[in-house]
Parts: structure tokens; C-alpha cells; sequence
């Protein structure tokens, strides 16, 4: 089969990955599926694992093959896997658990102690085909289609669990600020607006991505560029700050934002990342405000993500690119030239 591989790292988008023939998997264990992609969306995730930038978090044996947003049909199983069928669709959790750990006991799945993440760690999903268990695999409602939804299965499941984290604790008429109304940050926006009662500012430097913002649900739209961002927060909020802060982006300059712009007690959820977080403590002590973090999600949170699809609540604005395209994909995504997701269709 073809598969996108990483055999060295390199800042070269252009010629990150080659196109390999290597042989389709087969169920290693008796909870093992096999999945034909149909489709693996592009994330810039997979732009910082060819820069190598995640191998002093994990380990990763090269040559690897990417994509760990994947969806298709499964077309071969073990033999004690009872809950899906050769023949069911399905979406792909990103990662591969035990079951047994006291993580995944607990439903952590992304802290399992034996965890695998295919396109991180093992082999992913541009390619043909994918090897993953039963545990990862949810089938997926009639008229879904693998291709629109493959991105929810990192993306979308990100900022669902950051977002169900701040719906916790927003009341109605509460203010929340959305950074960033990209690929994460558009469906971030939506699953806000869908489980909440909140008032709803987004920050975007395009303007294309402000107008988007309306369109799915902001109540405000602010341009860092032209606007002191704390400034129109404080007017917007009668100067009480915003109590939850859903940061896409994850700069420097958007981690700064916080002291700033989170009401007393508040949190900024940190969800992009790349940046730092460079605060004196007297700033967190004196607003009482929190820095949380956001690692993928459950399991059970992709399912109820699948539920707000098939009813509607969220899309995908997408772009769809051939397996072959997948350096291109790389570098347009590099210069910020991909509105939404990008998704592969192997052949």
C-alpha cells in the first residue's frame, strides 16, 4: 500500500514526507482493526513532528508514517473484537489504549500508562490502510461522511474538551473569549455557541476568520492588530474581564493576554501551542485566575462531538488533497494558507 513516511526531520516542508510502498497492516492482537482511510486530516501537529519537535515527549521510531485524524471503513478485525464489524464506518480515536491502567479506568484515556498514538508514535493514517483497536474505533450515525468528519477526530475532539471544561463553570449571559478562529478554533466557536449561554468574543488577525466568527455564532469579533484587545474586552464586559478564555493559537502574545482580559477566578485555557507563558506569580495571585491546559480528549467526549455533528450543531469547513499532494499540504499550512481543516483521501 502507499503510505506519507518521515525519515528524517527537517524545518523543509517541501519535502517532509515521501511517499512509500510498505505492506498493508494486519490485526497483531486479538482487539486489533484494520480501517481503510478514506479520510486523515492534515494538522499542524503534523508539521512539528517533522520539525522533531515532539521527541523530547515522546519516542518515535523513523521511517513513521503520519496522520493521526483518521476515518474509513473497517475491513478486517481480531478475533475477539465484538463491538464493530468489517463493513461498519467509522471515526478513529487518536490514540490506542490498555483498558486495564488505573488511567483508563478512570477514562483517561490520553494518560493511559501503555498508550500508543498512531501518527505519533506508530504508524498513522496517511496511508491506504491503518492498524488500530477496537477500544479507538466509533461507528460512525447513516450519512456521515468519513471524509468531512476525519478532522473531529484530534481537532475537533480538542476543542470540545477544552470547551465542555469552560461550559462547566459559564453561566448564561457570562462572558467567554474564543483566540483564534482557525482549524481548532472555527470548531471551538460553534461547540461554545451550542453549549452554552454565553456571550461570545473572537480575536483573529484575518479578517476573513472575524466574518467566519459571525457567521457561527460570535456575539463580538476583535482585530489584535488595530485594537488594544484589553481595552475592548474591559468595555465589552463592564470592565469584569471575561471568565473563560479559549486560547487556539497559544503565543506569547496571546498566553500574555490573561492577566488582562480573565475575570477574577477565570481560566485561559491553553489549546494552540508553541508560545510560553511569561508571568510573574503576583499576576495569578492577584486575579486568582488559572492557566489549564488541554491534551486531545476522551473517548466519550468524540462521541458526544459525533452527536452535535449528526445534529448539526458543528461543521467542518474543509479542503481535500490527494495522498500524493501531501508536501504541499505541509507547506500551505506553514504560510497560513488553509482556511479550516485540510483532509487526505488516499487512494
Amino acid at each position: 500500500m502507499e503510505a506519507a513516511r518521515l525519515h528524517a526531520y527537517t524545518d523543509d516542508m517541501e519535502n517532509g514526507l515521501s511517499i512509500d510502498e510498505i505492506d498493508r497492516p494486519e490485526p497483531e492482537q486479538s482487539d486489533h482493526v484494520v480501517v481503510e482511510v478514506q479520510g486523515a486530516g492534515w494538522c499542524q501537529t503534523d508539521n512539528h513532528i517533522i520539525e522533531g519537535l515532539w521527541t523530547d515527549y515522546v519516542e518515535q521510531t523513523l521511517p513513521m508514517t503520519l496522520g493521526h485524524e483518521n476515518a474509513g471503513e473497517i475491513v478486517e478485525v481480531g478475533d475477539e473484537v465484538k463491538t464493530v464489524s468489517v463493513g461498519d464506518t467509522v471515526i478513529c480515536h487518536p490514540v490506542m489504549t490498555c483498558g486495564q491502567c488505573r488511567q483508563c479506568r478512570l477514562g483517561e484515556d490520553m494518560y493511559c500508562e501503555n498508550v500508543q498514538f498512531p501518527g505519533l508514535t506508530t504508524d498513522g493514517g496517511f496511508a491506504e490502510y491503518l492498524l488500530t483497536s477496537e477500544r479507538s474505533v466509533i461507528p460512525l450515525p447513516d450519512g456521515v461522511d468519513p471524509v468531512e468528519i476525519a478532522p473531529h477526530a484530534d481537532a475537533g475532539i480538542t476543542a470540545y474538551h477544552a470547551v465542555k471544561k469552560a461550559t462547566r463553570v459559564l453561566n448564561p449571559g457570562d462572558h467567554a473569549v474564543v483566540i483564534g478562529v482557525g482549524g481548532l478554533g472555527h470548531i471551538g466557536l460553534q461547540c461554545l455557541d451550542a453549549m452554552s449561554a454565553a456571550e461570545i468574543t473572537a480575536l483573529d488577525v484575518k479578517e476573513e476568520a472575524r466574518d467566519l466568527a459571525d457567521s457561527l455564532g460570535a456575539h463580538h469579533t476583535v482585530d489584535p492588530t488595530t485594537e488594544d484587545v484589553a481595552t475592548v474586552i474591559g468595555d465589552i464586559t463592564d470592565g469584569a474581564g471575561a471568565e473563560q478564555v479559549i486560547d487556539f493559537v497559544g503565543r506569547d502574545e496571546t498566553t500574555a493576554y490573561a492577566p488582562d482580559i480573565v475575570a477574577p477566578g477565570g481560566d485561559h485555557h491553553i489549546v494552540g501551542y508553541g508560545g510560553h507563558i511569561h508571568e510573574p506569580s503576583q499576576s495569578l495571585v492577584n486575579g486568582e485566575f488559572s492557566y489549564r491546559g488541554t491534551l486531545v480528549g476522551r473517548y466519550t467526549e468524540l462521541q458526544e462531538l459525533v452527536t452535535l455533528v449528526e445534529r448539526g450543531d458543528v461543521s467542518l469547513r474543509t479542503s481535500r488533497y490527494d495522498l500524493g499532494d501531501i508536501n504541499t499540504v505541509a507547506e500551505k499550512l506553514e504560510h497560513g494558507e488553509i482556511e479550516g481543516r485540510a483532509v487526505i483521501t488516499p487512494p
